[in-house]
């Protein structure tokens, strides 16, 4: 999870770094497992070596320094990182109660919306059909077949799809997933496929969809609800300004969907955030809007 201590740090490097520079020191970084994963931006590569001697002192567990230099890259969404204390980033990250398996520097994890994933994951009812495409190494995927339900997980990424197939092995969830490497849109828009996977597609459309869409494809909304039942609902999280939300809630309801609910899940950018839409197919038009 993230570093949440008392010092922070950019407090635990006062002293260290020119006092001129200290407010480039980042507050706060994320542990994935027993990787640290930061981000040390430009005018402080000459500190660090002392950033990383400062971070390995902070958990004494630490076995790998990862430096994040790129913002999330190409169909795979995964960053560029260099490594700047360790061997391996392959690690064992718990979560939830569920144990994952992955090479952080081949695979998107956030560890940050921890909270978030178990939200969501408290509302899903044993025997429910679930799609989570987008679904990455299994944050949503493994406590929503541990909740009892039948999950049918869409991952493009061969390192994350064979990281998603270890990790519902190693937490025994085998009869409760069907995995399946692909494009999302490509295969929603081929719903045949499906079956052809060997899933059994309700007859109806599925009971929820949870759907951790990439930055810029609010398009696939329309598409993923179309393979939900009427009163199932949709977890949508986009990436949009404050400003935008209003206009997004009527948007939304428009498309015959009624939002429940709605919050923020962290900021990704100078006046952006990451939103989370709880919404219902072909529900009442009246909406609780919750920030």
């Amino acid at each position: 999870m993230s570093f949440r201590d008392r010092v922070t740090l950019r407090d635990a490097m006062r002293g260290i770094v020119d006092p001129s520079l200290l407010p480039l020191v980042p507050k706060r970084f994320d542990y994935v497992g027993d990787i640290a994963v930061i981000s040390i931006p430009e005018g402080l590569e000459v500190y660090r070596d002392s950033i990383v001697s400062k971070i390995l002192s902070m958990r004494g567990n630490t076995r790998a320094v990862l430096n994040k230099v790129s913002k999330l890259e190409g169909e795979h969404r995964v960053a560029r990182f260099e490594l700047l204390s360790g061997k391996s980033t392959e690690t064992f990250h718990r979560e939830n109660g569920y144990t994952y398996r992955m090479d952080v520097r081949k695979v998107f994890f956030n560890p940050r919306l921890y909270w978030e994933r178990a939200r969501v994951a408290s509302k899903v009812i044993p025997g429910e059909s679930v799609l989570i495409p987008f679904a990455g190494v299994g944050p949503f995927v493994l406590p929503s077949a541990g909740k009892g339900a039948a999950v049918c997980a869409i991952e493009i990424n061969p390192e994350a799809f064979a990281s998603l197939k270890e990790n519902v092995r190693l937490n025994r969830l085998e009869g409760q997933v069907t995995v399946i490497q692909d494009d999302a849109e490509s295969i929603l828009s081929h719903p045949g496929f499906l079956k052809s996977e060997g899933f059994q597609l309700p007859e109806n459309g599925f009971d929820r969809a949870i759907v951790p869409t990439p930055y810029d494809m609010d398009r696939f909304l329309g598409e993923v609800s179309g393979h939900v039942r009427k009163g199932g609902k949709i977890h949508f999280y986009t990436f949009k300004t404050d400003s935008q939300i209003p206009g997004l809630v009527e948007e939304y309801e428009k498309m015959g969907l009624k939002v429940e609910y709605y919050r923020r899940c962290g900021n990704i950018a100078p006046g952006v955030s990451r939103w989370v839409f709880d919404l219902i197919r072909n529900d009442s038009p009246n909406s609780k809007k919750t920030k």
